[in-house]
């Protein structure tokens, strides 16, 4: 009798699910909400003190509560109900962004001598850090709980690869989104951004209460103390060579790599252009990184995936040293493009790798490590660029976080022998 033939890839199966559509329309709503912020913010800051290092404090003020609570977070996320977790920390986020559509409006009307307040100026950028280190400890928070609940939202193991990738791929699209529209905000006034970004924040809000609650899954082996508990991910991570090899590839790549916190200061001073194409430079990466994250929905990246990914990040790294190099708006839009391209195959490869060799049981723990190796990076990234704009030069800074990246993607593919030969099709090993 020959055996029946493989039931054909459905690209929409976790789409089907109700809840699961919910979480990511809510997580569209909430990312393209953020985006917008980061776009204003910067732009704010770098209008009221024309300062690259600046720029990079805004992502440091936000790295350091979130290293700070991440271990701890982790802990609670595996050990109350997601989420639990999950609404009241986009709560602290929603009035963070209340909080800046305040401050930007008084100082609107300090800059027109309407108001006359004590605790800051229209030149002290101290109390949009404040804000801004809150809503990073709740990312801290958040980070963990809403990538291991994200998993309880199936109901079959076999959908979490479709799972991640329309996670990322709606990920990368209102990055897409987010700060194209921050841009076109910033023509309405600063204070009109930051009320469509308390909108879209109140709207997500709204959705993610409505996703039904779901019960922690079972512990395997006796409850850990506190400090065990916390240590746990950190050990289970650096006994797995493919999942550290990959996270540590993904963090050193943002780390070095990563421009965006510059791109005020290219649009305005390099390229020589308005809000609006810096807009269009904060989206381009994420405009590859949504056709490659469709591209892969519907042919998922089996067949020699540790060289693939790679091979991404070299290209990561090539890219990034091209746009350091290039004056013309357009070319610096595709090589932007292509980042985003590059870094769609890590982020997908590196999700699907730390849902599949995670236990349920830890996935708050495990995910709270890897917020620190990535989610982390992107701010303590933008700081290394800030601060190496500062001593080294905008342009050589840039030059040399790209080729700090590629030397990083030959020492992985020296030492992680494991990463090089894997095959995403052999599965959990």
């Amino acid at each position: 009798m020959n055996p029946s033939p493989p039931a054909p890839h459905d690209p929409y199966a976790a789409l089907r699910l109700p809840d699961f559509r919910r979480y990511i329309t809510a997580r569209v709503l909430f990312n393209v909400a953020t985006q917008i912020q980061g776009v204003v913010v910067s732009w704010q800051i770098f209008k009221l003190t024309n300062d690259p290092l600046a720029l990079g404090l805004v992502g440091l003020a936000e790295a350091i509560p979130s290293i700070t609570v991440s271990l701890y977070a982790g802990h609670v996320a595996d050990s109350v109900r997601r989420k639990r977790i999950i609404v009241p920390a986009v709560l602290v986020l929603f009035l963070c962004a209340v909080t800046l559509f305040w401050l930007s409006h008084q100082m609107a009307l300090l800059n027109q001598g309407r108001v006359h307040l004590s605790v800051f100026n229209a030149t002290i950028v101290w109390p949009l850090y404040l804000a801004i280190f809150v809503s990073g400890v709740a990312r801290g928070f958040l980070g963990p709980a809403l990538f291991s609940f994200m998993p309880q939202l199936l109901p079959e193991r076999e959908l979490l690869a479709n799972a991640v990738t329309w996670s990322s791929t709606s990920w990368q699209a209102s990055a897409v989104v987010g700060p194209a529209v921050g841009g076109l905000l910033l023509h309405q006034g600063i204070s009109f951004a930051y009320g469509v970004d308390v909108t879209l924040e109140g709207l997500a809000l709204l959705l993610f209460s409505s996703i039904a609650s779901r019960a922690l899954p079972p512990i395997e082996g006796e409850r850990l103390k506190l400090g065990e508990s916390i240590l746990s991910g950190i050990k289970f991570i650096f006994a797995n060579q493919i999942v550290l090899a990959a996270l540590s590839l993904d963090m050193f790549a943002v780390l070095f790599g990563g421009a965006v916190a510059l791109l005020p200061f290219f649009a305005e001073n390099i390229l020589k252009a308005g809000p609006d194409a810096f807009g269009y430079l904060r989206a381009a990466p994420a405009v590859g990184s949504v056709i490659m994250a469709v591209w892969l929905t519907f042919s998922p990246l089996k067949s020699g995936a540790g060289r693939k990914l790679l091979w991404a990040v070299a290209g990561f790294g090539l890219a990034t040293i091209a746009f350091a190099l290039s004056r013309n708006l357009y070319l610096s839009l595709f090589l932007l493009f292509l980042t985003g391209v590059f870094d769609s195959v890590s982020v997908i490869v590196r999700s699907t790798l730390v849902h599949t060799y995670t236990p349920e049981y830890m996935k708050g723990r495990v995910s709270a490590v890897n917020n620190i190796f990535i989610g982390s990076s992107n701010e303590i990234g933008g700081f290394e660029s800030g601060a190496a704009a500062k001593l080294m030069g905008t342009v050589p800074s840039v030059v040399f976080g790209g080729i700090m990246t590629v030397l990083i993607v030959a020492f992985t593919a020296w030492r992680a022998d494991q990463l090089r030969r894997l095959d995403m099709g052999a599965g959990k090993k």
